[in-house]
């Protein structure tokens, strides 16, 4: 028996020791693929030695001698950092994923080939002008030089990932560049869902009803307009969503959270330094690592730094010696849905409202990992793409004999997104920013911008001209028989709106609404925020002058006007009434709840228990005022909507009748339901965090999720790869912390400000920045989470054009020189 038990324990022990060596030569392997900051190379493609000085943290400083030979550089830089992210990004913009992840993507795969995305970035490379074009040039041959040393120098394939996946690299090219850009358009859109969910519930509910529930905005929340089957006859209501293009990979954002960020500007004379001020924070998903890497460019026009996407040559916000840019999502409503009638004798062919016409038709071929590949016909109409009715649910609102077709500005053959980037980079003043921007095609944008002089704000992007006698006015789909349902080209630049150094001397932007215009210059119906800005108005009334200080404390204010304005009013009748209740029943756990909120005053802070009563009350109270009348359909709508609330407790227009439950007898009273939405929120939480709602922490349930998009559900290697973080704010805070919405924890914080930047042109060295994770797309470099703590403490990194302060500590200088001839 001894014997036994010794051979066992040596069994043991090298089945442990064989494992650690494993777990060593994994770890060589994939450790390869963090580059040597302090490598020299000799590369051809460059006209003149080039410096990349990597600042204490990782952020990149790049010189050279001419702009293409920066350009370059910076190409290296992201490959040697993000490669495996840049390559992801073009897989998706080209339609590719399946060929690596076999069928699971199928479906993302063929309604991104129908969009055709990536040909309209090849056709849009020769639209670009000269100086952006040799840019692009340059940045891909950058790209190409590290892919380059990957294939000769054994560098662990470039990034881990390639251990688990195909490591076949294609080199880069420009279209890729482009075609990331209107990626970034397609995952900041979101009128064509806002369309099919309004046609749908049109069809459930009378107009007064449905401007209740998808109000327009705050100040006119009711329109008239006819419910969508007396529109497209033939169309019968239904329930059951369609979701098929959907996971960590889709690009295809839900409806809320199809774009959001604030900006705001003070002009010298508001603020206390008497140099402009520029705040700016957008938001997209959080993934690790984060969609933004900082970088510096020190250009002909001088130095540039700020927030880039890897795969772009371009500071996309950020900021110079004399000029600061920012970007908010604007909300223009680029999108809408047209119903093309086939021809009953001919499906090739469609009624363009002048005659049949016949589709644009080709076919695209999708090869699927493991698996026979796959043909998808492509069918454009005059208005655009033809989408299948299994995505966006488009098959519910489809007519019998008809098709849908999508027309978007980011379908534009020569887009000229990217020579506007490039130019807004270079601009020295505000003025000449605007007019860069007028180049700018999608995705839509508010530009803030602060010179040394001033401030100014302009919405970017093409804004197409609708007919004023549209059926729909684009709000949901509508006929292509009908000739007003096409659009008649864009309005002209400048009537895209515009202020220039306001008499108030501030300038800001939540998503808010922007503009007070009648249909069709009305910009858009669907704004992104009611509440944000609110709070923003507030918090610059309390100061007659700001400071680089003030804007950071805006930025991270974490302080819900709606908590503010929706508990006074659904816990008006709950709070002084009702009667002692003994300890573990039901009742007395709403008292206790109802007293940790009494004196709350609408801060999400991560470490109160208030916030989460607040939000899972909320939610059960809105799925509880809508379900008897929406059914199934209620679950669309995923996230609270504080309008709806405040118009129902307020009873504007009848509202209150929300309240009562259609299908039961008695008439409930909108008290009834705050009371039993409480009970039912109690109950949820007390199951998941215990008896004792003043233990309860917010931030338990809001956590930041910055998760790897391919490794990020694999067993074991998610712990290594995704960034969790207890957070503060949330849904409606200007550090905006968007919440899931669904699953067993629909509080997770899944999107928000992955960069923020702050700039004061009084002492412009002074400004600051920081990313929601890191440099390093690797796993295992220090650089990968660095900047994650210091974001979700709400600290920055200093933002400095000063090249001796890049110097000083730097993690690494590479330097790039031309490679010898013949070399």
């Amino acid at each position: 028996m001894l014997t036994l038990f010794r051979w066992l324990l040596r069994l043991v022990t090298g089945l442990i020791g064989l494992g650690l060596l494993v777990l060593l030569i994994a770890y060589w392997f994939l450790e390869r693929s963090i580059p040597d900051y302090s490598e020299d190379f000799a590369l051809s493609g460059l006209t003149a030695p080039v410096e990349i000085v990597r600042n204490n943290d990782d952020v990149p400083h790049i010189f050279g001698e001419t702009d293409e030979d920066v350009f370059f550089a910076l190409g290296f830089a992201h490959a040697q950092d993000r490669l495996w992210q840049m390559t992801m990004l073009r897989r998706t913009a080209q339609g590719r994923l399946s060929e690596v992840f076999g069928n699971r993507t199928l479906k993302i795969d063929e309604l991104l080939r129908r969009y055709d995305l990536y040909t309209l970035a090849l056709e849009s490379v020769s639209a670009q002008d000269e100086e952006t074009t040799r840019a692009l040039e340059a940045y891909a041959a950058g790209v190409n030089s590290w892919i380059n040393q990957v294939n000769e120098g054994a560098r662990g394939r470039g990034a881990p990932e390639f251990f688990f996946f195909s490591n076949e690299i294609a080199a880069w090219a420009p279209a890729d560049s482009i075609a990331i850009i209107k990626l970034m358009a397609l995952q900041l859109s979101g009128h064509l869902e806002a369309e099919v969910l309004r046609a749908r519930v049109s069809m459930l509910l009378p107009g007064e009803r449905l401007g209740d529930i998808l109000p327009d905005d705050p100040v006119r929340p009711v329109t008239a307009l006819p419910d969508y089957a007396s529109l497209v006859p033939g169309v019968q209501p239904s329930v059951a969503p369609i979701r098929t293009a959907e996971g960590p990979l889709s690009p295809f954002p839900k409806l809320p959270f199809a774009g959001a960020s604030n900006s705001w500007a003070a002009a010298p004379n508001r603020s206390a330094a008497g140099g402009t001020l520029l705040a700016n924070d957008p938001h997209l998903g959080f993934t690790a690592p984060a969609i933004w890497y900082l970088a510096r460019l020190e250009l002909r026009s001088g130095g540039v730094i700020g927030a880039t996407i890897p795969g772009v040559p371009a500071v996309m916000v950020g900021r110079s010696a004399n000029l600061g840019w920012a970007l908010t999502s604007s909300y223009l409503d680029d999108q809408d849905v047209v119903m093309e009638r086939l021809n009953p004798a001919n499906p090739e062919e469609y009624d363009s409202g002048n005659g049949f016409k016949p589709f644009e038709t080709r076919r695209s071929i999708i090869q699927v990992k493991g698996e026979t590949a796959v043909t998808v016909t492509l069918r454009w109409s005059e208005a655009g793409p033809v989408l299948p009715g299994s995505h966006y649910d488009l098959a519910s609102v489809t007519p019998p004999g008809h098709v849908a077709a999508l027309s978007w500005t980011a379908l534009s053959r020569a887009d000229t997104s990217m020579t506007a980037a490039m130019r807004i980079m270079r601009s020295q003043s505000k003025e000449e920013a605007i007019e860069a921007g007028r180049l700018f095609i999608a995705p839509s944008q508010n530009l803030m911008l602060a010179d040394q002089n001033g401030i100014a704000f302009k919405v970017i992007g093409a804004m197409p001209k609708r007919d004023a006698a549209h059926p729909t006015q684009g709000r949901m789909p509508a006929l292509g028989t009908n000739l007003a349902v096409r659009w008649q080209g864009m309005f002209p630049y400048e009537d895209n709106p515009e202020v220039k150094d306001p008499r108030t001397g501030i300038l800001g932007n939540t998503n808010n609404k922007t503009i007070e215009a009648p249909f069709p210059n009305h910009v858009s119906h669907l704004w992104g925020d009611t509440q944000r800005i609110q709070r923003w108005l507030a918090l610059m009334k309390t100061r007659e002058v700001h400071t680089r200080e003030s804007f950071i404390e805006a930025q991270l204010d974490t302080v819900s006007n709606a908590a503010r304005t929706i508990l006074p009013l659904i816990g008006a009748d709950l709070w002084f009434t009702g009667e002692a209740a003994p300890e573990g029943t039901p009742e007395r756990l709403r008292q206790r709840a109802l007293e940790v909120v009494a004196e709350w005053n609408g801060e999400m802070n991560e470490h109160l228990p208030e916030p989460l009563i607040y939000m899972a009350w909320a939610r059960a109270l809105q799925d509880r005022l809508i379900r008897d009348e929406l059914g199934p359909m209620a679950d669309e709508f995923t996230h609270l909507d504080p309008v709806f609330i405040e118009r129902v407790y307020r009873d504007v227009g009848g509202a209150s009748a929300w309240c009562d439950v259609i299908q039961s007898a008695a008439i409930e009273s909108c008290a009834d339901l705050a009371r039993i939405a409480l009970d039912e929120a109690l109950l949820e939480l007390t199951e998941t965090y215990g008896p004792n709602p003043e233990s309860w922490r917010w931030g338990d349930a809001h956590q930041a999720t910055h998760d790897h998009p391919v490794l990020g559900e694999v067993p074991f290697l998610k712990w290594f790869v995704n960034i969790r973080q207890s957070t503060s704010g949330g849904d409606f805070t200007l550090q905006r912390g968007r919440t899931k919405g669904t699953g067993p924890n629909p509080y997770l914080n899944v999107h928000g400000a992955g960069y923020r930047g702050v700039y004061d042109f009084a002492d412009p060295d002074s400004s600051v920045f920081v990313t929601s994770t890191g440099q390093s797309g690797h796993p295992l470099s220090r650089h990968y989470d660095d900047l994650g703590e210091r974001w979700r403490r709400g600290e920055y990194v200093p933002m400095s054009l000063d090249p001796d302060l890049a110097r000083a500590a730097a993690v690494g200088i590479t330097r790039l020189i031309p490679e010898a001839p013949g070399g």
